[in-house]
């Protein structure tokens, strides 16, 4: 059964015709109509998700059609269908909310090409929706967003473990969202009002380590002028996070373990121990089993923090996710910069999608922050990812080796030429770039600069 309906009104039945047979092809459910209320009828009985209008029919003006469409139903992507002595009309349309518009007469080929870039935001729109339900089936972890499968499971692990007061081992890459998994397990456990803090062991001494975690008495050390209560003392009660768990001095590794084991602490420089309460949640991005082969981390404390061991799949392994999360970044942007950009091209999209995201959903949330604070308009475009986003399209034309600028220009024009039919003002809106300056380049690289 199709996925979606498309109507097609225009009184010449050839016309008609052309188009219906092109968007059946394309899976759509199509009904044609010569009058614009008798579609309109049809539209309030059994509503079309997309509409090819002509502007000229016998009963109506193609733009009222328009604005009733946009005004009456939600998430309907128009396309106008208009003659060469209408044109601006037909630019007036898409300032009103048209997607696109075509030209009398058109080739079969700019139907297929306008109509597949409207069925792409449709599947969009449909995506979203279908992970907006599953959230709601499941609901998904304060600040930790995600309705694909791999998360999903993350998500049951994740409330499995919670109210059980065991340490948990987070195998995770940077950027992956290891804090709020861990906050997410605190919050969901039976310490939920009680301190949570976060540590990262990484890329300090063994002394600092030790002053942070552990506290000192006064006079412990030189510049020691007061006593200070350490990171763990201070979770009593809570819950203690420690990333880059791997980075850990052996030495420090040691007294970790004596914490775990005895539930007690003492203070740099102190004699005294400190009872202590607190449920440790480790992560790291190293393999520690390797680590342990090499004698750079202790097997006895692995198996203490590796009661349940829960693995944080990368951005590029729940593509999936992509979507939901630019939509989720778009809108707190927007809250921040004070914008009010609505949505992300299906071109921009495919370009997130296809990339690995080497930083994961931090690196996506800086793109989406950087994509909003460039904006001008109410779309997120091509123009406003970072270029080496970009370049993954380029890198897909088939072109081993460095070239010129110009050629990697002139190459990848050729290459949205093609993949639009030759339809020059879809590809000025895709290059981002006005319709004659894509005249000029034409020219400039000696290409067919005829006018369709």
């Amino acid at each position: 059964m199709p996925l979606f309906r498309a109507a097609v009104i225009d009184d010449e039945s050839q016309a008609a015709k052309m188009v219906g047979r092109a968007l059946a092809k394309l899976g759509f459910e199509v009904e044609t109509f010569g009058l614009g209320h008798n579609f309109l009828a049809r539209m309030a009985e059994a509503p079309f998700q997309l509409a090819f209008i002509d502007l000229k029919l016998p009963d109506m003006d193609g733009l009222e059609i328009l604005e009733a469409v946009k005004t009456g139903f939600e998430n309907v992507e128009a396309v106008i269908i208009t003659g060469h002595g209408s044109i601006a009309s037909a630019v007036e349309a898409t300032a009103k909310g048209a997607a696109n518009y075509i030209v009398k007469p058109f080739r079969l080929q700019e139907i297929r090409t306008v109509a597949r870039e409207a069925l792409e935001k449709l599947e969009l729109r449909e995506e979203n929706r279908r992970l907006k339900e599953a959230l709601e089936d499941v609901p998904p972890l304060k600040d930790f967003l995600g309705a694909s499968q791999v998360m999903l499971d993350v998500f049951a692990m994740i409330r499995k473990v919670a109210p059980v007061n065991c340490t948990v081992l987070l195998q995770a890459d940077t950027g992956t969202g290891k804090e709020r998994a861990a906050k997410a397990i605190h919050d969901l456990s039976q310490r939920k009002n009680r301190t949570f803090v976060s540590f990262n062991c990484g890329g300090f001494t063994e002394e600092l380590i030790s002053s942070e975690l552990f506290g000192h008495e006064k006079g412990a050390f030189t510049g020691a002028t007061a006593t200070k209560i350490g990171l763990l003392e201070s979770a009593n009660g809570g819950t203690v996070f420690l990333d880059e768990i791997g980075e850990m001095p052996l030495n420090m590794q040691v007294k970790l373990l004596h914490v775990l084991q005895e539930r007690r602490i003492l203070r740099v420089g102190g004699t005294q121990p400190i009872d202590l309460d607190i449920r440790i949640i480790a992560a790291t991005n190293r393999d520690l089993q390797e680590a342990m082969a090499a004698g750079q981390f202790r097997e006895d404390l692995f198996y203490r923090l590796n009661v349940v061991r829960i693995y944080l799949p990368t951005l590029a392994e729940r593509r999936e996710d992509i979507p939901l999360l630019a939509d989720h970044f778009l809108e707190t942007f927007n809250a921040r910069f004070g914008k009010k950009v609505t949505s992300i091209s299906p071109q921009a999209m495919e370009v997130l999608t296809q990339y690995n995201y080497p930083g994961n959903v931090r690196e996506l949330e800086n793109i989406i922050q950087r994509a909003v604070a460039l904006a001008d308009g109410e779309v997120i475009g091509q123009r406003e990812l970072p270029p080496d986003l970009l370049n993954l399209t380029f890198s897909n034309l088939g072109t081993p080796g460095l070239l010129p600028l110009e050629e990697v220009e002139k190459r990848h024009i050729l290459h949205v030429l093609e993949a639009t039919g030759n339809n020059k003002g879809l590809a000025s809106s895709i290059l981002g770039i006005p319709r004659t300056t894509l005249w000029r380049r034409l020219k400039k690289f000696g290409l067919d600069t005829d006018e369709e």
